[in-house]
C-alpha cells in the first residue's frame, strides 16, 4: 500500500499534557498511588448555576446544530463580557465560538498560514502552540525568555525575532506554564514594535485573565494599543475561569475578515459546539460572577503553599507565579545527581520520570513548553495533596546521592 500519512504529520508531537494525563491513569490502573500534579484543569465542579443552565437548555429542545459561529446569544454574552471586563468592544460578527480555545487557535493557524510563514513563540510556552504552527505548514521561531527576564518577552527580543516572514506573535498572559503575568508598561513597549511591523498580527491568548495574584492584574494588549485591534486575535475561552473544561466553548473575538474564515473552516469541520454547552456559557458569562472570584481565592491560598514548600526542598526553587495555577519549578540543583538505583539525572526529563517513579508524582517536563531544567507543577488540586506531594518530593530528593567529583 502507498504511504498513508501526511508528510506533515512528522513535525507534530503528541500532546506533552494529555501523555503525562495517560501515564498517570496507567499508573493508578496498575496500582500505584500517584499524586497529579499535571492538572492543567480546575479540580472543583462547574458551578452548579451553570450546570442547572445546561440541564435546562437539555430539556428545552437545545439539542440540534446551531450556526458555525456560535448562538447569537452566546456571542451576544461574550461581547457584553469584552466590553464590561477588558473595556473592547466588539460586535457579534467579530466574534466567533469554537470547541475550546485551542479550536480557535488552530483555525486561526489554518486560516492564515502558508508554507514557510513564521509565528513567534516566547519560552515558556503552551505545548500546543509549537505544533499546531507546524502542522498548518508555518515555521514556529521559538525566542527563549529565561527567568532574568521573569519568563517575558522582551520588546528588543521581539523586534530581533521579526522578519519579512512574520505573521503572527503569539502571547499569552498569564502564562501557562510560568504564570508570568504581563504589565502594561510591558505591553506597551511590546505593541510599540508592532506598530512598527505591520506585516505582524498579534493572538493573544487570555484565557487564564482571572486567575491573577498579589499585586498583579491582568491587562488585555489592546487596552494599551487600540490601534492593534484591526490585526489582533483575542483568545479565550470559559474552560478555566468556570470550571468548564468539559464543555468545550472557547472563543475568539477579531477581525471580520478573519472571523469569517474560521467559520468557513468550522462549517466544514466541526460544524458548531454544542447547543447545550452554548447556553450553559451564556449563563457563565451573564450571571453571577461570585463563582470566579472564589476560585481565584482557593487557588492563592494554594499558590503560598506550594510556593513555600518546593523553595525549602533543596535543589529545587520557583518564583511565586503571579497568575494561572502552576508553579515553574527550576531542577538544575539536581541535573548530575545520582538516584538509588544508580541512574544520572541528565536533564528535567529525568527528574520528571524520578519523582514519577521514586515518589509517585506526576508532573510535567520543562523542555516540553521550551524551558529545558524546569517541572511544572498544577497547583489545582487540595492543600492536602499539596502537602503530601511535596513531602514525598522532599523523601526522593533526599535519598539522590550527590555527583561524584571529577577525577
Amino acid at each position: 500500500m502507498d504511504k498513508l500519512l501526511a508528510d506533515r504529520l512528522s513535525a507534530v508531537k503528541p500532546s506533552p499534557s494529555m501523555a503525562a494525563k495517560a501515564r498517570v491513569d496507567a499508573l493508578r490502573a496498575a496500582g500505584r498511588s500517584i499524586i497529579d500534579f499535571t492538572i492543567g484543569e480546575p479540580d472543583f465542579a462547574t458551578p452548579a448555576h451553570i450546570i442547572a443552565a445546561g440541564v435546562d437548555a437539555l430539556q428545552s429542545g437545545h439539542t440540534r446544530y446551531t450556526g458555525s459561529t456560535g448562538t447569537p446569544a452566546l456571542r451576544t454574552a461574550i461581547a457584553a463580557k469584552l466590553d464590561r471586563e477588558n473595556h473592547l468592544s466588539y460586535h457579534i460578527d467579530e466574534i466567533v465560538v469554537g470547541n475550546g480555545a485551542k479550536h480557535i487557535i488552530y483555525n486561526a493557524f489554518a486560516a492564515t498560514l502558508n508554507d514557510g510563514d513564521e509565528v513567534i513563540i516566547p519560552t515558556p510556552y503552551w505545548v500546543s502552540y509549537p505544533d499546531m504552527v507546524a502542522i498548518n505548514g508555518g515555521t514556529p521561531v521559538i525566542v527563549p525568555c529565561g527567568i532574568d527576564s521573569s519568563f517575558k518577552l522582551s520588546a528588543a527580543a521581539l523586534d530581533a525575532a521579526i522578519t519579512a516572514r512574520t505573521r503572527w506573535l503569539v502571547l499569552n498572559t498569564p502564562n501557562n506554564p510560568s504564570g508570568a503575568v504581563y504589565t502594561a508598561a510591558e505591553l506597551r513597549d511590546l505593541c510599540a514594535v508592532l506598530m512598527r511591523h505591520p506585516q505582524v498580527w498579534l493572538m493573544t491568548d487570555e484565557i487564564y485573565e482571572h486567575f491573577v495574584y498579589g499585586e498583579a492584574r491582568h491587562v488585555s494588549p489592546l487596552q494599551v494599543e487600540p490601534a492593534l485591534q484591526a490585526r489582533t486575535l483575542v483568545v479565550n475561552g470559559v474552560s478555566k475561569a468556570y470550571a468548564m473544561t468539559g464543555w468545550r466553548i472557547g472563543y475568539g473575538a477579531g477581525p471580520r475578515q478573519l472571523m469569517k474564515a474560521l467559520a468557513l473552516l468550522m462549517s466544514q469541520s466541526t460544524t458548531c459546539p454544542g447547543a447545550m454547552s452554548q447556553a450553559a456559557a451564556v449563563t457563565a458569562l451573564s450571571g453571577p460572577q461570585q463563582c470566579v472570584q472564589q476560585g481565584r481565592a482557593l487557588f492563592s491560598s494554594r499558590r503560598a503553599r506550594i510556593a513555600a514548600l518546593i523553595n525549602a526542598i533543596p535543589g529545587l526553587a520557583c518564583l511565586p507565579p503571579d497568575g494561572a495555577f502552576y508553579v515553574f519549578v527550576d531542577v538544575a540543583g539536581l541535573l548530575g545527581k545520582r538516584t538509588p538505583q544508580g541512574a544520572t539525572l541528565a536533564n528535567d526529563v529525568d527528574v520528571m520520570m524520578y519523582f514519577l517513579e521514586q515518589a509517585g508524582v506526576a508532573t510535567i517536563d520543562g523542555a516540553s513548553y521550551g524551558q529545558p531544567s524546569y517541572l511544572r507543577m498544577s497547583f489545582a488540586t487540595s492543600i492536602e495533596q499539596i502537602e503530601s506531594g511535596c513531602q514525598h518530593l522532599r523523601d526522593a530528593v533526599s535519598q539522590l546521592i550527590p555527583q561524584l567529583p571529577s577525577q
